[in-house]
């Protein structure tokens, strides 16, 4: 099977992962996931796996084959995992759970590394760009920094008690985090470098981005430059577009008929992948903040979406 250089998969309520070709729309691979939903799916930088986090394991799939069964599944959480993501090499891929924990998994050996305790239940795991911290948020409002190196928590703030954070994105400099919430706010602050390896945040922005909840934040990828944006997926149907300098509402994409669950970027940040309970998974045009597809198939809400477009690491 060849590889095609664009991966875009979506997972539903109707236990199917779904990989589509970008450009022309159609489904060219169904997985049945039968165990559970999936609440997150992340494809790993050499394009070759799709981690998709269920509940309570987390399943990786070989991207090149048709099978329908998991290369690998870890499971050591116990119960929904929200979050996944992996580390710029590979080598190592992360995790979220409602279980209150934060969970570290080596993946040339069998098992979890490493468990950090939130306390309550997780909802998202970003790694900082320098790859040594992690930063995760709660349904409690608790935002904690775990610092792999020093292997504890080297930092914790609550922009707003007893308020889930929802979502949290990271620029892809370093220089800003973002968390979104229930109450359609985003927490925006800057990302300074202490003496130690400890981040330190200053606040810098408070945005009421949405009415409804915020679903997913997400900051723009760095070959977006100069233009950056954060882009907010609401329970309002629609997700905003914001110019980072001065958080300006730059557009309002319309066209989802039902909550927007996830969004992805495209590598130079033209492009924005959307997921909704109204089934589909939609390609907008930054420019124009026009849809140009519509990613019809699944049956049932459509919660998440994964894009990998860019060039895989140089193996050098």
């Amino acid at each position: 099977m060849t590889q095609p250089s664009v991966i875009l998969a979506t997972a539903s309520y109707d236990h199917t992962i779904r990989f589509w070709e970008a450009k022309s729309g159609r489904c060219y691979r169904t997985i049945q996931y039968p165990d559970s939903q999936v609440n997150r799916l992340e494809i790993n930088p050499d394009k070759r796996f799709l981690a998709a986090a269920g509940n309570p394991h987390i399943r990786l799939f070989d991207v090149n084959s048709n099978s329908a069964q998991p290369v690998r599944s870890y499971d050591s959480h116990t119960n929904n995992v929200m979050a996944v993501g992996f580390q710029c090499d590979g080598n190592w891929m992360y995790s979220g759970s409602e279980d209150g924990t934060v969970r570290i998994w080596d993946l040339r050996a069998p098992g979890c590394q490493r468990e950090y305790e939130s306390r309550a239940a997780v909802n998202t795991v970003v790694l900082h760009p320098n790859q040594t911290e992690l930063i995760s948020g709660d349904q409690n409002g608790n935002i904690r920094v775990w610092d792999l190196t020093a292997n504890s928590c080297s930092c914790e703030l609550v922009p707003e008690v007893d308020t889930a954070v929802r979502s949290l994105t990271v620029m892809w400099d370093g220089s800003l985090v973002v968390a979104a919430n229930n109450r359609g706010t985003c927490y925006v602050w800057r990302l300074l470098r202490g003496s130690q390896t400890m981040t330190n945040f200053e606040p810098l922005h408070k945005l009421q981005a949405h009415d409804g909840y915020i679903l997913k934040c997400l900051l723009s990828p760095e070959f977006c430059e100069p233009h950056r944006y954060l882009a907010t997926a609401s329970s309002d149907h629609t997700v905003k577009i914001w110019n980072v300098d001065g958080f300006t509402l730059e557009k309002t994409l319309i066209g989802h008929q039902r909550w927007v669950w996830d969004c992805v970027f495209s590598v130079d940040g033209a492009y924005l992948i959307t997921a909704s309970s109204d089934t589909t998974a939609r390609l907008w045009s930054m420019s124009t903040g026009e849809d140009i597809r519509v990613y019809q198939g699944h049956h049932k809400a459509t919660v998440c979406c994964a894009l990998h477009d860019g060039a895989e690491p140089s193996s050098a």
